[in-house]
């Protein structure tokens, strides 16, 4: 399906990646420079970052399937994303940058205290480590066509890449490989859209040819969707992103509040620039009406091979490649994410206060580095066992954790930013009543007895609603019952805590409401020179790009190279020219600084919080 030219560019992505893991590999001096860039990263690489790990290549596999056999429902996911970072910008992303901690589970500890620390330390960890197996299942169900090996072979090169990385380069490698590979998912995405219209005859030839069901936002037609399941993913999506675990890993690298909130209003926008093109390509294949099944007969679930299948037929030579490097870089940057994520909270929330309270910043480097190792091939293993399980499409397995697992520790992670008087063991006892919910509703329509008590009742058809709605029940459940069990506990239970935990929850707001002082934030030569390594870095893989104008294309395909070149390249140039202007007045500043008064120290990275 590849030809030389594609191969070629994915070697270079290849040789970018591995490039930026062992240029990093030097800027991880401290743990909080290692976890979360000491707090020193821009909005818009905060922004890129957040980005790319909210999504992954399971959009162009398991989205792309429900977009080919459902329509514009797949849209609710994405525009629920754009939401909740609008409710981040709105509400939390300043605030989560204020809490001062190098790993999120360090706030956990301050608001909710130490027993609800570890508790949610060891449950967040294998939550994370399964929500990378399935991103990096996905990235190899993406792959595996493509370059014509079995799907556990894509699962092992693409994983032991993305290990290498996490490892090596740490939070800024990291961050700036996900701003990069924003850049080039954007551009190519675009064009991957323009050229699906033209095939099938611009926007009036996809709204004659898409058949009618699916215009319906709802996909009512469909037994397991419907408004229920738009509501309950709505839910998910923003509970999921709105909460003290799944904001403040975002912009605790944020230089402060305000980069924070401009980190936030960048990824509402690009999600909802990005929900535009994104399914505009398996939407044109449902048009046209390619049979998946005969085009991918190895795949358990052949409908998400439809961006494959579009991409393979329309791309000019190189854009395939440099299609297929966008799609390794949206699994890459949520599963690297996710390892960095979870090395730092292993480190700074279990290793250091109990196993090693007296280690140092290099070890504690070390044991991230190990860590993180460790993780991935974990993350490996489960990609695996997941290929092995038939008739599981990425998309089932990615929305169903959600509900399950993840909005049953989100749904206390929000309130207890809310409602001050709650006991801590209000947050450990909600989680686990959302899990015995969780399991409740998925096994309740296998027990005779249950079947025999809804016999009796003359409620024959709940256990069939149950099982066919599965993914909405347990999302309302989840909900709405841990959030009432919640409020109650505070009702009844409130006002309770020990002199000092007040002193703690007390002080943790009060923090968490602090605007940070500029000795805090770094200084604006730092942030120039980021931008400048960063910007140059853009330059030269814009210009690499642009090498592609050299094969033997059309003009057409040569004009679509040229716009994926200028816009990477145009970033980088803008980017550039911002450091550029800052170091200029940076240093004037310094000067005037000098004859006018003393200034502060100078603050190094270890030290920033």
């Amino acid at each position: 399906m590849l030809n030389f030219y594609d191969y070629w560019v994915i070697g270079g992505y290849y040789v970018l990646l591995f490039g930026l893991g062992w240029v990093y590999r030097r800027f991880g001096h401290d743990s909080s420079e290692y976890f979360r860039g000491g707090g020193q990263m821009t909005w818009w690489l905060v922004g890129a970052s957040a980005f790319m790990s909210s999504f992954s290549a399971w959009t162009f596999t398991g989205a792309a399937g429900l977009a080919y056999q459902q329509g514009l429902i797949v849209l609710v996911i994405y525009l629920g994303n754009s939401l909740a970072f609008l409710i981040n910008w709105a509400w939390l992303a300043a605030l989560c940058r204020q809490m001062r901690t190098v790993v999120v589970m360090e706030a956990v500890r301050a608001r909710l205290g130490r027993v609800n620390e570890q508790f949610f330390t060891w449950l967040t960890l294998p939550l994370q480590i399964i929500g990378s197996a399935i991103t990096l299942y996905a990235l190899a169900i993406f792959c595996s066509p493509v370059f014509g090996f079995e799907l556990k072979a894509g699962i092992l090169i693409c994983g032991l890449a993305v290990v290498f990385v996490s490892a090596v380069g740490g939070s800024w490698a990291v961050a700036t490989s996900d701003f990069l590979q924003a850049l080039v998912l954007m551009s190519i995405t675009v064009v991957t859209a323009a050229y699906s219209l033209v095939a099938v005859g611009g926007p009036s030839g996809l709204i004659e040819k898409l058949p009618a069901t699916h215009w319906d936002m709802t996909a009512s037609s469909a037994k397991e969707f419907g408004i229920c399941w738009v509501l309950a993913t709505l839910i998910q999506q923003v509970c999921s992103q709105n909460n003290l675990l799944g904001a403040a890993s975002r912009y605790l690298s944020a230089r402060h509040g305000k980069e924070a909130r401009k980190a936030a209003l960048l990824g509402a926008g690009l999600f909802a620039v990005g929900t535009v093109f994104w399914f505009i390509p398996p939407w044109v294949a449902r048009a046209q009406g390619l049979n998946m099944a005969e085009l991918f007969p190895t795949l358990a679930q052949p409908e998400e091979g439809a961006y494959v299948a579009m991409a393979h037929l329309y791309l000019p030579a190189g854009l395939m490649g440099l299609m297929i490097t966008g799609m390794i870089s949206s699994a890459t940057s949520s599963m690297d994410h996710g390892l960095n994520r979870n090395s730092g909270i292993f480190v700074r929330s279990f290793y250091l206060p109990i196993l090693r309270p007296g280690a140092g910043e290099k070890e504690l480097v070390l044991i991230g580095r190990l860590t993180t190792v460790i993780f991935g091939m974990v993350v490996i293993a489960l990609a695996l066992m997941f290929s092995s399980w038939k008739n599981v499409g990425v998309l089932k397995l990615m929305l169903n954790v959600g509900v399950m697992l993840g909005i049953p520790s989100a749904v206390p992670m929000a309130w207890c930013l809310i409602v001050r008087r709650a006991p801590d063991w209000a947050a450990w006892s909600t989680v686990v009543l959302g899990l015995l919910m969780s399991c409740f509703i998925s096994l309740a329509p296998t027990w005779g007895w249950m079947r025999d008590m809804c016999d009796f009742l003359h409620m024959n058809g709940v256990l069939g609603e149950m099982e066919l709605r599965r993914y909405a029940w347990t999302a309302f459940a989840n909900f709405f019952v841990g959030s009432i069990w919640y409020l109650a506990v505070t009702a009844f239970c409130g006002n309770r805590l020990s002199a000092r935990r007040q002193e703690e929850v007390d002080a943790f707001f009060a923090t968490m409401h602090r605007p940070l002082s500029e000795s805090e934030t770094g200084s604006e030569a730092d942030v120039a020179q980021q931008s400048l390594r960063i910007g140059r870095t853009a330059l030269l893989w814009g210009g690499f790009i642009a090498l592609l104008l050299l094969i033997p294309n059309n003009w057409v395909g040569r004009l679509a190279i040229l716009f994926c070149a200028s816009f990477v390249a145009g970033v980088g140039a803008i980017i550039v020219a911002s450091g550029q202007k800052s170091l200029r007045l940076s240093g004037t500043r310094s000067v005037d600084c000098l004859r006018q008064s003393p200034c502060s120290a100078v603050v190094t990275p270890s030290s920033k919080r």
